[in-house]
């Protein structure tokens, strides 16, 4: 059976996947829309209506009001993967998305998280 694109599953199923993950390690969803807002721009406003549409995973990094600049010092491995190595743009985005929700569930503190240059 082939994979999935993650790039065309829908925001909406996926996004909840990560507010679960870091739930289920005592943090907040507040805390994963304000990463999510930092990567890409999006308000907490912005990220539920998303929810409620039909933007797929790809669209919403493609669309993404203002990617951080600092995004860039977003380092280290998901899945097996470094994420600073992986070629596609856009999957590389969804997988520094990943790694903040990582490291969020892992009990770093925002400052952290939230790289500065």
């Amino acid at each position: 059976m082939p994979r999935a694109d993650v790039t065309q599953m829908p925001f909406a199923k996926l996004y909840p996947l990560l507010v679960n993950k870091a739930e289920k390690k005592g943090r907040t969803r507040q805390e994963v829309d304000q990463v999510t807002a930092w990567l890409t721009g999006y308000t907490a406003q912005d990220l539920a209506r998303l929810e409620q549409s039909s933007v797929s995973y790809g669209e919403f990094f493609r669309n993404a009001p203002a990617m951080n600049p600092n995004r860039m010092y977003i380092t280290g491995k998901v899945c097996g993967v470094r994420v600073e190595e992986i070629e596609d743009p856009v999957m590389r985005e969804i997988r520094r998305l990943d790694k903040l929700v990582d490291e969020l569930a892992k009990g770093k503190a925002m400052e952290q998280i939230l790289r500065k240059g």
